[in-house]
């Protein structure tokens, strides 16, 4: 809104633009985020919805060990955070790239080349959190440092005094909420990243890398279903050419 608002100003002291225009876009500016929360905080609602509708596939897949399901709800925070990551970093990037950076600057080809690379870097860090691979985890935390650094020097850099400063003021508010919500989204997935190395070896790889869920269909199609044993619990009973039996056992019927 206040770029729009200094645009019309601008344009107006030139006699170049109605100056009806700010008072009659000024609603629908402001409708626009209302908008906006208002189908987050329906999203939020419908995701929690969802949640529990999978809530039984998770147990099926993880079991009911607490551990397990921490360790799981880990990883799926950690590959969540590496998303909001990814379109943060690449919404300052190209608002500094657009606006801010000359192109006759070496920084304006360092910033386009660290795109790339930052997304390898973010693919790399949820491949070797699937694939449970130590020095890989160590190495993406030491470059996730290097990023946070990176960030808290831009974030410093836009109000230094200098023969730039005038450069940043078309998106220096913009630039700076991007710049905080990415700090603190860089140190949420460092501490995550440490939490996921830490759980390596404990029994969630073989729940997240390659994993694939028999739906009921499926089951049935292969012949396994799940039935209440006579002792009350559950097992795993096969249909076959032989008849229906069990794990290690055969039903006949006298």
């Amino acid at each position: 809104m206040d770029q729009i608002q200094d645009a019309v100003t601008s344009l107006n002291q030139r006699n170049s633009i109605d100056p009806a225009v700010w008072e009659t876009t000024k609603p629908y500016l402001i409708a626009i985020p209302c908008v906006i929360a208002l189908g987050t905080v329906l999203m939020s609602v419908v995701a929690w919805k969802l949640y529990d509708e999978f809530a039984w596939t998770i147990y099926k897949h993880i079991s009911a060990d607490l551990r397990m399901k921490r360790r799981y709800l880990t990883f799926q925070i950690y590959i969540a955070l590496l998303k909001f990551d990814f379109f943060f970093f690449l919404g300052f990037t190209i608002q500094f790239v657009v606006v801010v950076v000359d192109h006759t600057n070496v920084e304006f080809y360092l910033t386009i080349a660290a795109i790339p690379v930052t997304i390898i870097i973010l693919f790399m860090a949820a491949l070797f959190t699937r694939k449970e691979t130590t020095p890989g985890m160590i190495s993406v935390i030491i470059l996730y440092i290097a990023g946070l650094a990176y960030f808290l020097f831009k974030l410093v850099r836009m109000y230094q005094a200098g023969p730039r400063h005038h450069l940043y003021d078309p998106v220096r508010r913009p630039l700076t909420t991007f710049a905080v919500i990415t700090v603190i989204l860089i140190i949420m997935t460092i501490v995550n990243a440490c939490m996921c190395t830490a759980n390596f070896g404990r029994g969630l790889k073989p729940h997240i890398a390659g994993r694939k869920l028999e739906s009921e269909e499926e089951k049935l199609a292969n012949g396994n279903v799940t039935e209440m044993m006579p002792n009350g619990g559950y097992g795993a009973w096969k249909y076959g050419s032989e008849g229906i039996g069990g794990t290690g056992s055969r039903m006949t019927i006298d």
